[in-house]
């Protein structure tokens, strides 16, 4: 299967509209901190002739796939092989400390999700990995096999809003001393029959929030994008626009705390005329978060939980 016929990217059209005022210009550059399989960095090369693309991505696998989909756009775009909130690091390396345009897609990358192998997806038996980056860090077996019980439950609660969580932790724990967790099946299996039969009745698949919370803190997903949302707003120029696509409430809150926090005044109350300096940094482009329509939905399922919130950098700081 092609990388087009595998990653069908996220409500690309608004991601472009949200983009294309800070990308017209000749010359100008947009980094795309999430290639996956290149489907918005291709369509953002071909909608803007004279943009330079910068893609980011932790994941080798992908980033090799996406190179082949990029090549016919020639030096047009860098693919780097580094998670995103090492963005400064990398405009740095790259002589572009100021860029035009940024865009986010978080989360699982399709490939990800349809590799059984990576152990993403707990609608397929597969070793409990679950890193982006299979280069470094722990797997998900490590984590379930190794934490102390309650670091667990505060995992499940926290990544996962999981409320089931020390009923789960609890099964988890009886059973890695009979045998170390290997496999997502196993998982699977001990969540459904630990959870009480009304939790099973919602929600959908009732190991959903536990694979989304080992996930998370398998990849440090919440304290790297802390990182980097402020960074990408503070390497825009003045005029540059950030676009960014959630998959859940807790990246989606994040996102909305340093774009709002961006777009708010920082003068002490009561002033009868407000300094430049406390004046906000960005202006919103969107009313809260965005949601795809249902006919994209309809076309590609995984946008279903997709959020998109952008913004655009209305000055310097002071």
């Amino acid at each position: 299967m092609s990388t087009n016929e595998r990653h069908v990217p996220v409500m690309l059209r608004r991601c472009l509209d949200l983009l294309a005022p800070a990308l017209e210009k000749p010359g100008s550059t947009v980094v795309d901190c999430t290639v996956g399989l290149g489907g918005h960095s291709e369509a953002l090369l071909t909608s803007f002739p004279g943009v330079r693309l910068i893609g980011l991505d932790r994941d080798p696998a992908a980033l090799e796939l996406a190179r082949e989909r990029l090549a016919p756009h020639g030096e047009r775009a860098t693919l780097v092989h580094a998670v995103y909130d090492e963005l400064p690091e990398v405009l740095a390396r790259l002589g572009t400390p100021r860029v035009q345009g940024v865009l986010f897609d978080l989360g699982v990358s399709s490939m990800q999700l349809d590799e059984a192998e990576r152990g993403f997806s707990y609608a397929r038996d597969a070793p409990l990995d679950m890193r982006m980056d299979q280069t470094r860090g722990i797997g998900a077996a490590e984590v379930l096999n190794t934490y102390p019980p309650g670091e667990l439950v505060r995992i499940l609660r926290a990544y996962g809003e999981e409320k089931q969580a020390k009923r789960i932790v609890a099964a988890i724990v009886r059973e890695r001393e009979k045998e170390p967790f290997t496999t997502s099946a196993r998982l699977v299996d001990l969540i459904r029959e630990a959870l009480p039969q009304a939790a099973k009745r919602t929600g959908g698949n009732p190991a959903k929030r536990t694979f989304q919370a080992l996930r998370i803190e398998v990849n440090g997903e919440l304290a790297v994008l802390e990182r980097a949302v402020p960074a990408a707003v503070a390497a825009l120029a003045v005029g540059g626009r950030i676009a960014v696509l959630s998959y859940h409430s807790l990246e989606d809150r994040l996102v909305k705390q340093v774009l709002t926090a961006g777009a708010t005044s920082t003068a002490p109350p009561g002033l009868p005329v407000v300094p430049e300096r406390y004046q906000p940094r960005l202006r919103l482009l969107t009313r809260g978060a965005e949601l795809p329509t249902e006919e994209e939905i309809a076309e590609n399922r995984r946008a279903a939980p997709a959020r998109l919130r952008g913004a655009e950098r209305i000055r310097e700081e002071p």
